[in-house]
């Protein structure tokens, strides 16, 4: 019994693929893309194989294919250039170069499904030159005349791959004849080993048989004779079928060489494909920031794909501009123009190709760019002018159903030509990025609501009293300075941030007149204000705090424990106190008796590091203590130069990967000394952040250098230390190794001889 088939998947692309690639060949000067649009077709569909269409839009397709090249034979042609060895593919080739015309029949049954749902292939060996095959309509199909003609053209093609001779096809009863199947008897002339084995082995029996004739009436004439040249005749018929044999034997090996190779660069094709979907699924799967999932996999797409150059550009939040994120093989002059510009994307006058692909969420292949003449605005060509382009492919980032950003990649110095299995490779590529973004905007949002969130509980705190306030911002911006001075672990750091935010929660429970009380506590009032502590992790611990904030409460209900174990509540001693609370606790002390209080007028910030030097060891941890001092004085100075007198500053630009707490951004450097560095960003991260840095050196030999940085000064538009220079910051290495010192002392060397010379 006949399954039920879907009305709306019955042929597969491959069948469309084939016709495509048959008018490039024949008919050059056609447009494909017309017919494509006529039968409501996609590029990217006809490339990807596993698409199936349907009757109509295969109906359509064909009629707009002969009506653009006024070929009425298209279909018979498309069916001999199904089977040719440039269309048929490298796997296929490989498997029909080891078997005859008879088993490559035999082999249709089974390969019929892969290309329609419509019909039932079945074959009958005849003779050794000849099958028969029949075609069943599957119910509920109506197939047309031209796909009768396409498929007998399949089967000459089949025959002509192992001979020169064009087969004999009887096709005695047809569906559009009225009759119940497609019938077609295949026939083809043996080959020319095949003949003259033939005619060497009838010649040798009949020779034979002369010979013993004669040898009965006249023998001395039969072994004079008849027998030598008896044996002469079939020697030399031996040696033409054996020649012959040996012709063909080499043809079909030399087939099968180079089917072999095309299979094995499909092979490594296939199996660099692979690696790089699980490259860059590893990519994206840990990241939880755009940009560093960008840059990850803009590393993977520029390892792995076979293109130039390759960009991913998304859409702001207002959704009205399209923006460059990240890119390869650019130079550092395009990079910062495509920075600099944005494609818009609700201007009803931009039509552009981005633009479209965006809004329409279908990919491009653009051959040649001179095919957009007249189609893009000034602006797009002056553009397309200066980024050199001339063929290109452009796929949307998709996600919900919602288009996010393009991803586009072109060539330049490579002459491998774009493919309609480019398009398909990256519109598989596209999906994965779009959820990655997604799912890494919903987390950042998540994040931000959060910490907006605990920003506000503390803020509740201060805004009880005014001399109060900005004390919890306060305390969290020296906890996270000591943290980044000591190289505390960005998890721990973070999680330091959040306990000294919210570490004076507990307040919440005392009472106005005894926070706000001008003149010193009793003894009871004292006791009260203590309870904050307590009641502060009681109150985090209501809180869920999962994976890296799990143990925020008891951060910061200890922060007034002392390392000789006389603070509270708890009375901990030492190594019992959590990291975090002994900075905070640095932290707090000093922040609280440089500020004024209702009872007292702030210290002078030496004052205050006196006393935190009288505390160290008893109340205090003693490093903490003079890494805060240190960290201090160093703020205190804003002008703070970069230069340490090892070598001058010199001009360098070199693209350069930054990332801070989680978050990757790339940027352009302007200059360096041994000491440190510019780099221009669009938003620059505020003083006293540290970054991780890497970046190489132009024509340094491709040695990768990776430092540790940290913000000292900024330029912006409200802060321009250095008028002359873009929107960034200036960072000062805090940790780089010898050799990476040795490569930027040796650079900035050359460059002082040649600006000397």
């Amino acid at each position: 019994m006949t399954p039920k088939l879907p009305k709306d998947l019955l042929y597969n692309s491959r069948i469309i693929n084939t016709y495509i690639k048959l008018l490039k060949k024949q008919h050059p000067d056609t447009d494909a893309g017309i017919a494509l649009e006529y039968a409501d077709m996609q590029s990217y569909e006809v490339a990807d194989q596993s698409h199936w269409f349907t009757q109509l839009q295969i109906d359509r397709f064909y009629e707009k294919a002969v009506e653009i090249t006024g070929n009425v034979q298209i279909a018979r042609e498309a069916g001999r250039y199904s089977a040719s060895p440039e269309a048929i593919g490298a796997m296929r080739q490989y498997i029909l170069g080891l078997v005859g015309p008879a088993h490559a029949f035999g082999l249709i049954r089974n390969a019929s499904s892969k290309f329609t749902r419509s019909s039932l292939y079945q074959s009958r060996r005849i003779s050794a030159n000849s099958v028969e095959v029949v075609v069943t309509q599957n119910p509920g199909v109506k197939e047309k005349l031209f796909q009768c003609e396409n498929r007998m053209g399949f089967f000459e093609a089949v025959c002509i791959m192992f001979n020169n001779n064009m087969p004999v096809i009887k096709h005695s009863e047809c569906f559009f004849d009225g009759g119940r199947h497609c019938r077609y008897v295949i026939s083809w002339k043996p080959s020319a080993a095949d003949r003259w084995g033939k005619t060497r082995n009838i010649s040798a029996f009949v020779l034979t048989g002369a010979c013993s004739a004669a040898a009965f009436w006249n023998p001395t004439m039969a072994a004079q004779t008849l027998l030598p040249a008896s044996i002469a005749v079939v020697a030399a018929l031996a040696y033409k079928a054996r020649a012959k044999e040996a012709l063909e034997l080499r043809r079909s090996l030399d087939n099968l060489f180079d089917s072999s190779e095309k299979l094995i660069e499909q092979m490594n094709i296939n199996y660099s494909n692979s690696l790089m979907n699980n490259e860059i699924g590893q990519a994206i799967s840990a990241p939880t920031d755009v940009d560093e999932i960008l840059a990850n996999v803009i590393q993977v797409l520029e390892k792995r794909l076979d293109f130039d150059r390759g960009m991913i550009m998304l859409a702001n939040k207002e959704r009205d501009q399209l923006l460059f994120r990240t890119g390869f093989g650019y130079s550092s002059d395009q990079l910062q123009m495509l920075d600099s510009i944005a494609f818009h994307l609700n201007k009803p006058t931009s039509r552009g190709v981005f633009v479209v692909a965006f809004h329409d969420q279908r990919p491009f292949l653009i051959d040649d760019i001179q095919d957009l003449q007249g189609k893009l605005s000034q602006r797009s060509n002056s553009l397309i002018e200066k980024l050199g382009a001339h063929s290109f492919i452009c796929c949307p980032i998709i996600c919900e159903g919602q288009s996010i950003g393009l991803l586009a990649v072109d060539n330049l110095t490579s002459k491998r030509p774009l493919q309609q299995s480019d398009v398909s490779l990256l519109m598989g590529i596209a999906p994965m990025l779009g959820i990655s973004i997604r799912n890494a905007d919903l987390l950042n949002s998540k994040e931000r609501q959060f910490h907006s969130t605990l920003e506000v509980l503390a803020a509740t705190i201060d805004a009880r009293d005014p001399l109060t306030a900005g004390h919890s911002i306060k305390v969290t911006e020296y906890a996270v300075g000591i943290c980044e001075a000591l190289n505390v672990s960005e998890e721990e750091t973070e999680r330091i941030r959040v306990a000294a935010l919210l570490h004076d929660y507990g307040k919440i429970g005392v009472p106005d007149a005894i926070l706000k009380k001008e003149g010193r506590l009793t003894e009871e009032e004292y006791d009260i204000v203590k309870t904050h502590t307590q009641k502060t992790q009681s109150i985090l611990e209501g809180i869920n705090f999962e994976g890296i904030y799990h143990n925020i409460p008891a951060i910061a209900g200890a922060h007034h424990e002392n390392i000789d174990g006389s603070g509270y509540p708890w009375g901990l001693k030492g190594d019992d106190i959590p990291l975090g609370a002994l900075i905070i606790s640095v932290a707090d002390f000093f922040e609280a008796i440089t500020s004024k209080r209702h009872y007292r007028e702030p210290m002078p910030r030496e004052i205050a590091y006196q006393l935190l030097r009288q505390h160290s060891g008893t109340r205090f941890d003693s490093q903490i203590v003079e890494t805060f001092i240190h960290y201090h004085e160093k703020q205190q100075n804003p002008q703070l130069n970069i230069e340490t007198g090892r070598s001058q500053r010199v001009p360098c630009r070199t693209n350069v990967s930054l990332r801070s707490n989680s978050h990757a951004t790339n940027g352009l450097s302007e200059d360096l000394s041994t000491s440190g560095m510019f780099v221009s960003v669009p938003e620059p991260v505020q003083e006293g952040t540290l970054i991780k840095l890497h970046f190489t050196l132009p024509g340094a030999d491709a040695f990768p250098i990776e430092a540790l940085a940290k913000v000292v000064w900024i330029n912006n538009s409200c802060k321009k230390a250095k008028p002359e220079f873009p929107s960034g910051n200036g960072l000062l290495f805090t940790q780089i190794d010898k050799p990476a010192v040795e490569t930027l002392h040796n650079y900035i060397e050359q460059m002082q001889d040649g600006l000397v010379h």
